[in-house]
């Protein structure tokens, strides 16, 4: 049996970015690729489809890697209320 999530609290690429403080949501793909740790999509369509996330596990992983970003076009991780 899959894993159980609560729908609400799913999030899209877009969502992600948001979150991180990135300018462009084809960023989250570079992201997953440079931070093991960050969270991985928890629905993963492939071939370039959908992709959602656990908003309950970007936004620790956003506060605890604030400032990581490399400055080459990121801005930094932003402030969550």
């Amino acid at each position: 049996m899959g894993r159980k999530v609560d729908v609400d609290d799913l999030i899209d690429t877009r969502s992600v970015a948001e979150i991180l403080g990135l300018a462009h949501r084809n960023t989250v793909s570079d992201y997953l690729a440079r931070y093991d740790d960050m969270p991985r999509p928890v629905v993963d369509l492939g071939g370039g489809r959908s992709k959602l996330w656990l908003r309950s596990e970007i936004q620790p992983w956003a506060e605890t890697h604030r400032g990581r970003a490399d400055g080459r076009g990121r801005r930094r991780l932003v402030d969550l209320p």
